[in-house]
């Protein structure tokens, strides 16, 4: 269930980098902001503190309602590092077990 969230939000911030509609970069932010918030509330369940808190900043970032304004161009950046990270993190705990 944790990598299927992983690779949703993975794939929905690539596609933040191509020219779409507003409403969807809206859809993304609550989106991230509902899937950092379990990835989160996962890592304090299972003990992992720094996930924890790293999940939890993302949330923050992500979140609709107080935007952070970072421009598009570092959004981009943003997107691109987070989906990234994610899709890694899914490697390297399936190389851990």
């Amino acid at each position: 269930m944790i990598n299927i969230i992983k690779v949703i939000i993975s794939v929905l911030l690539f596609l933040c980098l191509a020219d779409m509609p507003y409403g969807f970069y809206q859809f993304v932010r609550f989106a991230g902001l509902i899937a950092f918030s379990i990835l989160a509330y996962q890592a304090h369940e299972n003990g992992k503190q720094t996930e924890m808190i790293i999940y939890g900043c993302l949330a923050l970032l992500f979140q609709p309602f107080f935007k952070i304004a970072l421009g598009r161009e570092y959004w981009n950046i943003v997107d691109l590092v987070v989906g990234i990270g994610l899709l890694v993190s899914i490697f390297v705990k399936q190389k851990e077990n």
